[in-house]
């Protein structure tokens, strides 16, 4: 009778949640997984615990189904899996952040850690400020630039974020009314300026920001660019969401980015966050973040090893009723 019981498979995982989460140490990862990915390096420095007594904590919350993890290079980020126990977390974190005396210093900690692996990224940038035209970005083509300009419709006011030294937002400039160019690295900003003043370009605008917090007001522009920029992002659906909150009604986003590939080299060659992007995942991500009329297609393939591949995704933000 007990094996017909449709509620006894729930038994089992509730005793097994409870029992991992008994343990105050586990709890604090999970407070920390709850707000941002995280490797076992940058949770030893938060915690100032020892290498194996962090895998061994993962290990158990994977197990009980906790948390989940993805392989990055030759690490893997863990973050608390969403569907985690039916909800029996949501309770249970709401009260240990006040409980647990370490909780705040975490968070802290955490915050830390996250902007050291910006910084990383970000120094890359500086240090390549100047002569990023010059040297070869995979996924950079005018192919797939000439596809995505067939699609604008000046004049228009146009966000290019991750502008880097601004090449594309120049070209943007010839038929916009205004272009905001956004990019993280002042040295990128700096060179930008430097050359639209050169170039007597006086419509484009150059904000230093993050393209997950956006110096841009709400629904400020028609038109939103990321030119092969958004595998950069840490958090690629946040940039997304950030994209939709500064365009009007009506407005439309363009990504260029790479097909998903295993290139994994490109991390420390490029800076990469993501080794690009599937068809399906981009369409996902546009979609979730409230684009309609989302079309993908692939506009380039490199000929060299490893044969990067560009995909092209457009959707356009819902106009006012």
């Amino acid at each position: 009778m007990y094996q017909n019981n449709p509620r006894s498979s729930i038994v089992p995982s509730l005793i097994k949640v409870l029992r991992v989460v008994a343990d105050p140490n586990r709890l604090r990862i999970l407070l920390l997984l709850q707000g941002e990915e995280l490797s076992v390096a940058e949770l030893q420095e938060i915690l100032a615990m020892g290498q194996s007594t962090i895998s061994t904590h993962l290990s158990q919350l994977k197990q009980a189904g906790l948390v989940e993890d993805r392989r990055t290079g030759k690490s893997s980020l863990y973050k608390l899996k969403i569907d985690s126990a039916e909800g029996i977390l949501d309770g249970l974190l709401k009260q240990a952040k006040s409980e647990i005396p370490e909780a705040g210093p975490d968070r802290a900690a955490m915050r830390r850690v996250v902007k050291k692996r910006q910084d990383k990224m970000r120094t890359f940038f500086d240090s390549v400020a100047g002569r990023l035209g010059k040297d070869y970005v995979p996924g950079k083509s005018w192919k797939g630039v000439a596809e995505a300009l067939l699609r604008l419709m000046p004049p228009m006011v146009i966000a290019d974020l991750g502008a880097g030294e601004g090449a594309f937002a120049l070209l943007l400039a010839e038929r916009a009314t205004k272009v905001i160019a956004v990019d993280t690295s002042a040295k990128m900003i700096e060179v930008g300026r430097e050359q639209a003043q050169r170039h007597g370009v006086k419509n484009v605008e150059y904000r230093l920001g993050d393209m997950e917090e956006l110096p841009i007001e709400d629904a400020e522009v028609d038109l939103v660019f990321f030119s092969q920029s958004l595998h950069h992002a840490l958090h690629p659906e946040r940039a997304v969401y950030e994209a939709a909150r500064i365009l009007r009604p009506g407005g439309r986003i363009v990504i260029l980015d790479l097909i998903k590939h295993r290139f994994e080299e490109a991390r420390e060659l490029y800076a990469d966050e993501w080794l690009g992007f599937g068809e399906t995942e981009l369409e996902t991500m546009l979609e979730k973040a409230g684009f309609r009329n989302v079309q993908t297609s692939i506009v380039h393939k490199e000929p060299e090893t490893p044969q990067f591949q560009t995909l092209l995704a457009v959707g356009d933000k819902q106009a006012a009723l």
